[in-house]
């Protein structure tokens, strides 16, 4: 919560972490349902072919500090054309259900899709759909009121305003505005606040170096300030 409390805890019964990275929350196989989406794609060595993707139900929180352990859980295993990659951001369209991957360590950054129905049997292969002329892209966040994304390096946030209803990649291929960041020690987390007032950062944490818990407004990111 805001007071950094830990009000809920979810076991992923027989599920290891390899290198999680990025988490998303939206529609799934249910549509009167709502999903978490794990994204077990980190690499920093570039060492693995394949990617996980864990999904299930998004748990209710009935009490403070609750801690479950979560069962039925779909794995969605893909690789990523071409070259092994680091990444470590997710993304899901709440209309088509696709998912979205950025790698990390190219410069150009690149964008893949996972389109829906995606199985969870066998292994796939993301499409590889656009590059992005960053670099270090360590997390992304899809609004899903509002269809605004939001990415973020160590060093800056890129803000797209959805105000034509596009999908992803076609917003994506627009100039993003460059939100002023209060620059984090190994700043790694964004997200969307759940009535889409604003967004969250947050650091990993590091020995000696104090995170804090980052609020930007919505209103005061049209012309790149927080």
């Amino acid at each position: 919560n805001e007071n950094l409390e830990i009000v809920l805890t979810c076991r992923l019964s027989g599920i290891e972490n390899r290198d999680w990275e990025d988490i998303a929350v939206g529609p799934g196989p249910d549509p009167a349902k709502t999903y978490v989406y794990v994204a077990d794609i980190g690499d920093n060595e570039g060492a693995y072919q394949y990617k996980y993707i864990y999904r299930f139900e998004e748990p209710l929180v009935s009490t403070p500090k609750a801690d479950i352990v979560i069962s039925a859980i779909d794995k969605i295993i893909f690789e990523l054309p071409g070259e092994i990659k680091d990444s470590e951001s997710l993304m899901i369209d709440h209309k088509t259900k696709n998912l979205y991957v950025i790698s990390k360590r190219e410069e150009p950054v690149h964008l893949y899709e996972l389109k829906y129905p995606y199985s969870t049997k066998d292994t796939l292969t993301a499409s590889r759909v656009m590059s992005l002329p960053f670099y270090q892209i360590v997390a992304a966040d899809y609004d899903s009121k509002s269809g605004d994304i939001l990415m973020k390096n160590y060093k800056n946030i890129y803000y797209w305003e959805n105000t034509k209803n596009e999908d992803i990649i076609t917003l994506l291929k627009r100039n993003p505005v460059q939100v002023d960041y209060e620059v984090e020690p190994q700043g790694e987390a964004i997200a969307w606040a759940i009535d889409g007032s604003g967004f969250y950062t947050l650091s990993e944490s590091k020995k000696k170096d104090q995170s804090f818990l980052y609020f930007y407004e919505k209103r005061r990111l049209r012309n790149g300030r927080q």
